[in-house]
Order: structure tokens, then C-alpha cells, then sequence
């Protein structure tokens, strides 16, 4: 750490973690080092979470479930085995609470699709309201669309203070009476935002409503306790918490899995059929049809292991200590704004900004050619930049292997964009 850094406390031994990233060894444009900054588009995967993949694959590859001989009793207790991570990792009362889906997009279009096809008291329809976020990402919005446009219900939403907030001022007349469910993120992907969960669940509480909650961008980056929460829903996505592609989560409480019926059908989620009707098998399996994303999961649990040896409040503190930083030295570059919260306090680690009128596309192309990757474009927000009157921001984002030299380098290079452009 240099003389600049010392003042950081709180940070993990990027150094040693560091070693276990083989892309963060990688140099791009003619040996430049790569300095990765899109984690909240997807993390790195280490070589634990590697090597359990290719484990799976040469050593336990079988379907799960059905099989009676060695190897498709490894599979399933190896796929088995990541449900029983995933949900102690949330901290689920319950195992069975936990649903494995293709990606959080995945598992908020099955609960929207529950809530469509199911009956009182939870049925959504053309006399019922939904509620979400003008932050959300796109796949907080289209389900509700999609269900409102199916079934009638009207959609509404908390609009945004000029802080990058939400505003609660009048949750009283978004969330009301006729609230069947109410969605929204944890933390914001393009603004960094930390949502007040508890003001949001208590008027939800109050008037009888569901609560789904979007932690995509929170499971990699702090505790996350489903039972602290005390939402109904919880989904997130297994890539970006150094998990493969492909492997998403939905944590529902018990009785309500009970209650609400499957939106796929096929192997594994029944439990008789026959050419009349058919009953379903309990929870989890009733919503995990055909056969699952097994090596994916594995992967995933082998990415519990792995960030729960860490300690999810180590990784959240340095995470806090990068930001922070981070924010300090982006504010002194030249006609930078900050799309979102200005401090460290109650964001998570991406920070979306302006530079300029230099179009977004430019500034990441330039600092391509640095080796330097972000992201940018609306991120799957548009609404938020809509909001904001921008056409699109450069997001850079952190994580347990960023270090103070990466935003370093990021100032560094703005500098050049700026130069570059005139």
C-alpha cells in the first residue's frame, strides 16, 4: 500500500485474495495490466469455484434426483449440498425455501407469475395495485408490467429525490389498501443506492402486502439475512457473487411456497400424473421443472464456501473503505458528476457518473485502451437516467479484490479521457 493509501483501514489482503482470480493476471493492448471495475455486472470467479466446476464435470456428472447408481448420488448430493449452503448463507429457516433458477430475472418472473396464477388472498388482479421503484432494474419492472397488462392491476411507483434517494414522502399513496405486492432493490446497481427496508416492509406490513426484494446487488457485498429482512421474497444471481453464469436464487417463505402454484411444468416438480391432472411435489422441487442448473449450483455453493471463509463483514468493510475512497477522488476530477449518493454512507460499490459532455461510450472505449473495465450505457436502469436527463453514465464498480490503485488508475485515466477529448 502506498503513503496515499495508508489512511484506509478496514481493507482485506487484496494481495493474497488476488492470487486466486486468474483473469485479474490478464494484460490487455499490448501488455497493459487489467484493472477490472464491472463487478456489478459480474464478478470474477476464483480458481476454488473453478476447480469445483471442473470437479463436477470429470469426476460426478450425472442427473439429479432419479438415479440409484454411484454418480447420480454424488450429483444429487452435491447439488443438494449447494441448497443447504445457499441457505445458511441467508440465514433460511429452512432449506426447502430455497429455489435454484437460471438468474435473479429468472426468479422475480416466477414470482410474479405465482402471484398471476394463484388464488385469494394472493391473486393480482384488475381491483389490486403493485408497487415498485423508479430505480429498479429492468428485471424489477417488466415482470410487473407484464402482469399488470395481463391481469388489469395498476402499477406504481417511488419516485427519486435529486440525491439519488428514494422518495418516501408519499408511501402512503403508493403503497395503499389495495397492495398485493410490493418489489423493490436493496441496493441500486446504477446508483449505489442503500434502500431503508425497514420503513418500506412496515407500511407494507401495514396494509397486508407481499414484499419482494431484489439483492442482486446486495448478496456480494454484505450479511444478508432473509429472516433479518422479514421480506416474503428474496432473489439473487450467482454470478455476481463469484458463482457461475447461469445459477440464480429464490427465497420464499414456507407457507407461501406452499400456497402459490408452479409457473413451469415438467420432470422433477411433480408428484403423480397422470393424463387428467397432475399434483405437484413440495417446495423446492415444485418450482424446478426439468432437469436444473447442476454444475452451476455446485459452483455456487463452492462460492458460498469461498466468501463465507472471508467473512461477508470483511468484505463488506473493505468494500466501504474502497468506495469511499473512491468517491473522494472521483469528485476531484474536472466536471465529473456522481449519478446517485455523493458519500460513502448507506451506498453500496458502484458508482455511475458523467464526464463532461463526453458521451459515456467514448470514456469507456479510452479507458479500454488503458486497460481499465467498466461499464457503460443505462444499465438496465434507463428510467434512472431518464430521471437524471443523461442518455446514459461510466459505471465503475468494486469488489473483495479491488484495491485503492485501481481507483488510482481510474482517476488517472479520466484524466486522459479529458485530455483526449480536448
Amino acid at each position: 500500500m502506498t503513503s496515499a493509501h495508508q489512511g484506509l483501514s478496514g481493507l482485506l489482503d487484496t494481495e493474497a485474495i488476488r492470487k486466486d482470480f486468474p483473469l485479474l493476471d490478464r494484460t490487455v493492448h499490448d501488455g497493459k495490466k487489467i484493472v477490472y471495475l464491472d463487478s456489478a455486472a459480474t464478478s470474477q470467479k476464483p480458481r476454488q469455484v473453478l476447480d469445483a466446476l471442473n470437479t463436477y464435470y470429470e469426476r460426478h456428472n450425472a442427473n439429479v434426483h432419479r438415479g440409484v447408481y454411484t454418480v447420480a448420488e454424488e450429483a444429487t448430493a452435491l447439488y443438494e449440498g449447494a441448497r443447504d449452503k445457499v441457505a445458511a448463507f441467508v440465514n433460511a429457516p429452512s432449506r426447502d425455501e430455497v429455489i435454484f433458477t437460471k438468474n435473479a430475472s429468472e426468479s422475480l418472473n416466477l414470482v410474479a407469475n405465482m402471484l398471476g396464477w394463484a388464488d385469494e388472498p394472493y391473486r393480482v388482479d384488475h381491483e389490486t395495485e403493485i408497487a415498485i421503484t423508479e430505480m429498479e432494474h429492468h428485471s424489477n419492472i417488466v415482470p410487473w408490467q407484464l402482469l399488470s397488462q395481463r391481469t388489469g392491476a395498476k402499477l406504481k411507483w417511488f419516485g427519486l429525490t435529486d440525491d439519488g434517494r428514494l422518495d418516501l414522502s408519499n408511501i402512503e399513496e403508493v403503497i395503499t389498501e389495495k397492495t398485493k405486492i410490493v418489489s423493490f432493490t436493496l441496493v441500486s446497481n446504477l446508483l449505489g443506492t442503500v434502500n431503508p427496508v425497514e420503513t418500506i416492509i412496515r407500511r407494507a406490513q401495514e396494509v397486508g402486502a407481499l414484499v419482494c426484494i431484489d439483492a442482486s446487488q446486495a448478496a456480494p457485498h454484505m450479511v444478508l439475512d432473509v429472516q433479518a429482512l422479514q421480506a416474503d421474497f428474496v432473489a439473487f444471481t450467482g454470478h455476481k457473487m463469484c458463482g457461475p453464469t447461469g445459477i440464480g436464487v429464490l427465497w420464499g417463505r414456507q407457507e407461501l411456497l406452499e400456497d402459490l402454484p408452479p409457473f413451469l411444468g415438467g420432470g422433477e416438480m411433480i408428484e403423480t400424473v397422470s393424463m387428467h391432472s397432475s399434483t405437484y411435489a413440495p417446495a423446492p422441487h415444485k418450482f424446478e421443472a426439468g432437469t436444473p442448473p447442476i454444475a452451476q449450483a455446485v459452483g455456487l455453493g463452492a462460492a458460498v464456501d469461498y466468501l463465507s471463509a472471508i467473512g461477508m463483514e470483511n468484505i463488506a468493510r473493505h468494500e466501504h473503505a474502497i468506495t469511499e475512497y473512491a468517491v473522494r477522488r472521483l469528485q476531484e476530477v474536472p466536471d465529473l458528476r456522481i449519478i446517485g449518493p455523493t458519500t460513502a454512507e448507506d451506498r453500496g460499490a458502484a458508482i455511475s457518473f458523467t464526464l463532461g459532455d463526453i458521451h459515456p461510450h467514448d470514456v469507456g472505449q479510452v479507458l479500454d485502451e488503458q486497460g481499465i473495465a467498466v461499464r457503460v450505457g443505462h444499465h438496465c436502469a434507463r428510467p434512472v437516467c431518464l430521471r437524471y436527463g443523461i442518455p446514459a453514465t461510466t459505471r465503475a464498480s468494486f469488489y473483495l479484490y479491488s484495491t485503492p490503485a485501481e481507483v488510482d488508475a481510474l482517476v488517472e485515466g479520466l484524466e486522459h479521457v479529458r485530455n483526449f477529448f480536448g
